[in-house]
């Protein structure tokens, strides 16, 4: 294991900067480990744990390459690494890339209470990868052992693998057009499938990302408590700062959800410039940090505070914005950007030093004719939608209506991108990969909705979430707002979705109620149907769920499709116990 040192890793530079422009992940480290930056990790108060420089964990990876190769492992093999927010992952996925194997970070139990259901996720992951070796932290490793099916090299802990003889082994890691990982994607529609990403993919979209994207400086210093198994804590807050040499900042993303004023305490204490999280992430500062907390905190370092990950809200920015404002930062900081696994990572970034950029359009015409019509009326008769920004340098968006034909400006349809950071496919899940991708391989369907305007792209939704509703074409977030707006219904606390009716489609609005009195119950479930139908003129079931109960992905996105799926079973199930009864 590396040996720590406990003071924090320096954020100016020794070595000349460079953005990315490396062929591979381990070339990018060697590089990086000329220099004093490094990785620190922090606990839920704040603390500093573990740090390790570019250099040593290099040099530990190497060791773990070694290692590995003492397995008995091949070329090419897929090892498991159960990804939290630590050390141990670092010098395995690193290991890999210098071994020559191909690391697959998987998720942590969501929460407690949920030991089947994660062993059965974890079950299907480690079949659909292949994997020949399984990692994780010590009190995980009985998940790992329960759910393994097939045989495995190595089933434990980074430390226990330290254990293991060492042989003298060349390396020969892994080359640009080999495999650097696969990532799983968050499962918000299907379960998830692995994406295959090379290194030539990940180097492209990394050099894109830190040049083009965040505009990174020599002066910069990243902070994180994104999960490292989703796409943008790993690329973006993992792979990005080694790949250009920056210090970066961790807390575990459990630490976040319980103190979430500690993130903003970790960027003060140290400065911290470029520091993202989705838009939950923002809305849960604005709604717990105390009035009291505010004099701890100067963000006025903060220049890059990025969003993405799910639909973006202006609204809930700008209430993040105005409370603190007070501590220094500044709205223009804020940097919308659109990505997904698929293309590794990046997509397209609004312009920074601009803040939120919104377009305000006519409901109407969204609905019934898939037009992005600006509008300046009443609020009842708008939807609004934040500026993602421009494809990143090399890459090209282009939207399509269902027959693959290309769109004007403005004219809603389906989200396809072209570039270098595309994936290779789904791992050995051929059907799937020719059901997003062109014959060529060349474009990509990225299952999302949007529109351009002045070549900046504006997401619209998911399209399998598409709300069709005798011929009109309703978007669940404008739906889920709306509860949300409501009082004691907070951002997260509703799912819209459709399920089959004897005459037409029903729409179901989950609501995760804490209301406890029946009448008040009753009460707020009638309002809530009669807002639904005022606003947007359709009759929808609303059902009141206790709180923490809705589907998430493993990002923390809310999953319609579980939803939905969980509700038709239930009215199944319903239906059974009837007819036996009867």
């Amino acid at each position: 294991m590396a040996e720590l040192y406990m003071s924090a890793t320096l954020t100016q530079h020794v070595l000349p900067q460079r953005l990315a422009d490396f062929s591979t992940l381990s070339e990018a480290l060697d590089y990086a480990a000329e220099g004093e930056t490094g990785l620190n990790f922090y606990d839920g108060r704040c603390r500093l744990t573990a740090v390790v420089q570019y250099g040593v964990l290099r040099r530990e990876a190497l060791k773990v390459a070694k290692r590995l190769h003492g397995l008995g492992l091949q070329r090419g093999d897929r090892i498991a690494l159960i990804a939290d927010t630590d050390l141990s992952f670092m010098e395995i996925f690193y290991g890999c890339q210098y071994g020559g194997f191909v690391p697959v970070p998987l998720p942590i139990p969501s929460g407690l209470g949920s030991h089947d259901i994660y062993v059965k996720k974890l079950k299907g992951l480690l079949k659909s990868c292949e994997a020949s070796a399984v990692f994780a932290p010590a009190e995980l490793v009985k998940f790992a052992e329960e759910a393994v099916e097939q045989p495995m090299r190595f089933i434990g802990t980074a430390k226990e693998l330290s254990l293991r003889p060492m042989p003298s082994v060349e390396l020969a890691p892994s080359r640009s057009d080999e495999v650097a990982y696969l990532q799983y994607t968050s499962g918000s529609t299907r379960f998830p499938r692995g994406v295959v990403v090379t290194q030539r993919a990940v180097m492209a979209n990394l050099q894109g990302i830190t040049r083009d994207g965040l505009g990174v400086q020599p002066g910069d210093r990243c902070v994180s408590w994104l999960p490292f198994y989703h796409d943008m804590g790993l690329v973006g807050f993992v792979l990005g700062p080694m790949a250009s040499q920056l210090s970066v900042d961790y807390m575990r993303t459990q630490d976040f959800a319980m103190r979430p004023r500690q993130w903003l305490s970790l960027i003060s204490q140290n400065r911290g410039t470029i520091s993202f999280a989705p838009p939950f992430g923002y809305d849960i500062c604005t709604r717990r940090v105390r009035e009291s907390d505010m004099e701890r905190f100067d963000l006025s370092s903060w220049r890059v505070a990025g969003i993405g990950a799910e639909p973006i809200r202006a609204e809930v920015l700008s209430r993040f914005a105005a409370q603190f404002e007070r501590t220094g930062f500044d709205c223009k900081a804020f940097l919308p950007c659109y990505g997904l696994a698929e293309s590794t990572l990046g997509v397209s970034f609004a312009c920074r030093d601009t803040g939120i950029q919104t377009d305000r359009i006519n409901r109407r015409e969204l609905e019934h004719h898939s037009q992005a019509i600006p509008f300046d009326g009443p609020d009842g008769n708008a939807s609004t939608f934040v500026n993602c920004g421009a494809a990143l340098p090399g890459h090209t968006l282009e939207i399509r209506d269902d027959s693959g034909q290309a769109l004007p400006e403005r004219a809603i349809g389906r989200i396809t991108l072209k570039g270098p950071s595309l994936m290779s496919g789904y791992f050995r899940d051929e059907e799937s990969t020719q059901a997003v991708m062109s014959p060529k391989g060349d474009w990509l369907d990225t299952g999302d909705l949007g529109y351009l305007s002045k070549g900046e792209l504006y997401i619209t939704g998911r399209r399998k979430d598409l709300i069709i509703v005798r011929g009109r074409n309703i978007w669940p977030q404008d739906i889920e707002y709306l509860a949300e707006c409501q009082p004691d219904i907070r951002p997260g606390d509703v799912i819209a979705f459709l399920i089959p009716g004897e005459d037409e489609p029903q729409v179901v609005v989950q609501v995760q109620c804490r209301i406890m009195d029946p009448e008040q119950r009753e009460h707020f479930a009638q309002s809530l149907t009669k807002l639904i139908n005022s606003e947007f003129g359709l009759t929808c079931r609303v059902e009141l769920v206790p709180p923490h109960s809705l589907p998430r992905t493993s990002s923390g996105k809310p999953s319609r499709a579980e939803a939905r799926k969980r509700f038709i079973q239930q009215i199944e199930a319903d239906c059974s116990l009837s007819l036996a009864a009867g």
